[in-house]
C-alpha cells in the first residue's frame, strides 16, 4: 500500500513538474512580449526619427561629395534619383541665388519655401531635432493634411542649399500592427510552449519515473531491473541511472553474501541446537535404560560384598549376572551412540556395491545357532547376484535386526515356524526391496508406526536374556531415513512381514 500511495505520489508530482514547466515558460513569454510592447509603443518612433536623421545626415554628405569631387551633371542627377527612390525621400537642391538645381518632388520646393519665407504659417508641431553648424533636421506637421515630415536642411560647401523629406506619417499605425502582431506572436508561443513543455517534461521525467520504479524494485529486494543507460547523450540522468544500477548491483551481492552467512550460521545454530538435543536424549535415554541393569549389580554386587551365598557356585552365578548386565550396558551405550549419529546426520556412510544375497546369507549363517535353538525353518532361495549401492555395514545391521527379530518373536503356526526372505527388484524405480517374514502374532496396526521408536516393546513381559534393547528397529528406521528409501512391517496371514528398500547398483 504504501509503494503504491509514492507512486501515485510520484505521478503527481510530474504532473505538477509539467505544470511549473509550463507555466514558467508561458509568464516569461508574456513578460518579454509585453516589454516588446512598451518599448514598442515609447521608443519606437523615437527611434525611427533618430535612424532617419542619421541617415539624411549621410545622404546630406553623400550628395556633397558629388559637387566636391566635381562629377558631371548626369551622374549627379542620376544618383540623386537613386538616393530618392532608394530612401523613400525627396531631394530639393537650390543654389544660392534661390535657383532650384535638383527637384525630385513638386511638393518639396512648397515646404521649403514655406518654411523659409512664410515663418511656418502652414506647419505646427515644428521641433528641431539636431542642429549642427552646417545642417538643421526638424520635424513637422501640416496643418491642412495632419502629415508629419522630418526636413532636412543643408548648407553645402559650395554654398549651395540641400532639402531632404521624407514621411513619418504612418509610424504610430505601424506601431499598433507590430504590436498586434507581437500579441500574435506571444499567444502561438505560448500554445506552441505548452506542447514543447509537455514533450520536454515527458522526456524528463519518464527516466526519473523508470529510476523510481527501479529504486521501489531494490527496496523489495528485487534486483532484476536495471536503468538502460543511453551512451549518446550522456548528461546527469544518466550519470544517475549508472549510479543507481552500480549500487543495486552492490546491494544485490552484499545482500547474497549476508543472505549465505545467516544460512550458515543457521546451520551451525541448528547443528549446534541438534548437538544440544541429541546429548540430552542421549542422556535421558541412558538414564532410563540404565537403571535396571545397574540396580542388578549393584544387589548381586552387594551380596557378593555381604556373602550371602557361601558357596563358590553362587559366587560364580552372581559374578556371572554381573558380567553379562555390563556387557549389556556396553552394548546398549554404543547403539545409542550410533543411534544418535545416525538420527542427527554426524554419521558419514561409506557405500559403495556390494551383493545383497550373499550379505543376507551371511547374517544367517551367524544367526544359525538362535535359528537351531528355537528349531525355526528358513526359507531364501535367491542365488543369482543382485547388486545394491550403500554401505554394507549399515544394511548388514537391519537385515540383522530384522532377521533376530524374527527370530525371537517367531511362533508355530499350523505346525511349522518359518522365517521367510525375498528380495524383489523394481526396474521403473530402480529399487530393490528385502521382504523378511515370519510365522507367528500380528501386532495391531496402532503400534505399527510406534514400533520404530526407540525402546519401544510390544511384548513387556518377556524376559531381559531375549527382550533386547529396543533399539533395533530405530536403527533401521534412521538408516533408511538417510537414505531416504521405504521401510515398514505388515501383517500377513500367520504372520507379519517387515521389509526395507535398497538403491541398485547400474553399472
Amino acid at each position: 500500500m504504501k509503494l503504491k500511495e509514492k507512486t501515485n505520489n510520484l505521478k503527481k508530482h510530474v504532473k505538477t513538474v509539467r505544470v511549473k514547466l509550463f507555466l514558467t515558460i508561458s509568464i516569461t513569454i508574456a513578460i518579454v512580449i509585453t516589454m516588446l510592447i512598451v518599448i514598442n509603443s515609447a521608443v519606437l518612433e523615437k527611434f525611427y526619427m533618430y535612424n532617419q536623421a542619421k541617415i539624411m545626415i549621410d545622404l546630406c554628405n553623400q550628395i556633397d561629395s558629388y559637387y566636391i569631387n566635381h562629377l558631371s551633371v548626369e551622374e549627379i542627377d542620376r544618383n540623386l534619383k537613386i538616393l530618392s527612390i532608394k530612401h523613400n525621400m525627396d531631394i530639393l537642391l537650390k543654389s544660392g541665388t534661390n535657383e532650384n538645381i535638383y527637384i525630385s518632388n513638386g511638393n518639396i520646393n512648397r515646404i521649403a519655401t514655406e518654411i523659409d519665407f512664410y515663418n511656418y504659417i502652414n506647419y505646427e508641431n515644428i521641433n528641431v531635432l539636431y542642429s549642427e553648424k552646417s545642417y538643421e533636421i526638424k520635424s513637422i506637421k501640416e496643418k491642412d493634411t495632419t502629415a508629419n515630415y522630418i526636413l532636412s536642411t543643408y548648407k553645402m560647401q559650395n554654398g549651395w542649399e540641400l532639402y531632404i523629406k521624407t514621411p513619418i506619417t504612418g509610424l504610430k499605425e505601424n506601431a499598433r500592427i507590430s504590436n498586434n502582431l507581437l500579441l500574435t506572436i506571444g499567444v502561438a508561443a505560448i500554445l506552441i510552449s505548452g506542447v514543447a513543455s509537455s514533450f520536454v517534461s515527458r522526456r524528463f521525467t519518464k527516466p526519473i519515473v523508470e529510476l523510481n520504479d527501479i529504486a521501489n524494485s531494490m527496496c523489495n529486494l528485487n534486483f532484476s531491473k536495471k536503468y538502460i543507460v543511453n551512451e549518446e547523450n550522456d548528461d546527469e540522468i544518466n550519470a544517475l541511472g549508472r549510479s543507481i544500477n552500480t549500487m543495486s548491483d552492490k546491494l544485490e551481492t552484499t545482500i547474497k553474501e549476508l543472505e549465505k552467512n545467516n544460512s550458515e550460521l543457521e546451520k551451525d545454530v541448528e547443528k549446534k541446537s541438534k548437538i544440544d538435543e541429541m546429548r540430552k536424549q542421549f542422556i535421558s535415554d541412558v538414564s532410563h535404560e540404565l537403571k535396571t541393569p545397574i540396580a542388578l549389580i549393584q544387589g548381586y554386587a552387594e551380596g557378593l560384598v555381604e556373602n550371602v551365598n557361601t558357596d563358590d557356585e553362587s559366587r560364580e552365578y552372581y559374578a556371572e549376572v554381573i558380567l553379562d548386565e555390563a556387557n549389556k550396558m556396553d552394548i546398549l551405550v554404543k547403539q545409542l551412540l550410533e543411534l544418535m549419529k545416525l538420527e542427527y546426520g554426524k554419521r558419514e556412510f561409506n557405500n559403495h556395491s556390494f551383493d545383497i544375497v550373499s550379505l543376507i546369507k551371511e547374517v544367517i549363517r551367524k544367526t544359525n545357532v538362535m535359528i537351531q535353538e528355537n528349531n525355526i525353518e528358513v526359507e531364501f532361495d535367491e542365488n543369482k547376484e543382485i547388486l545394491a549401492y550403500a554401505d554394507s555395514f549399515y544394511i548388514e545391521q537391519v537385515v540383522t535386526n530384522y532377521l533376530t527379530n524374527a527370530i525371537k518373536y517367531s511362533k508355530e503356526i499350523n505346525n511349522e515356524r518359518k522365517i521367510i526372505i525375498n528380495i524383489n527388484k523394481n526396474d521403473v524405480t530402480n529399487k530393490i526391496r528385502v521382504k523378511v517374514f515370519n510365522t507367528g502374532d500380528n501386532i495391531n496396526e496402532s503400534e505399527l508406526q510406534r514400533i520404530w521408536g526407540r525402546f519401544y516393546k510390544t511384548d513387556s513381559s518377556r524376559n531381559r536374556k531375549n527382550g533386547g534393547t529396543g533399539i533395533g528397529l530405530a536403527l533401521v528406521k534412521a538408516v533408511m531415513n538417510n537414505y531416504k528409501n521405504e521401510y515398514g512391517a505388515v501383517n500377513k496371514e500367520n504372520g507379519i512381514e517387515f521389509f526395507f528398500d535398497l538403491d541398485e547398483y547400474k553399472q
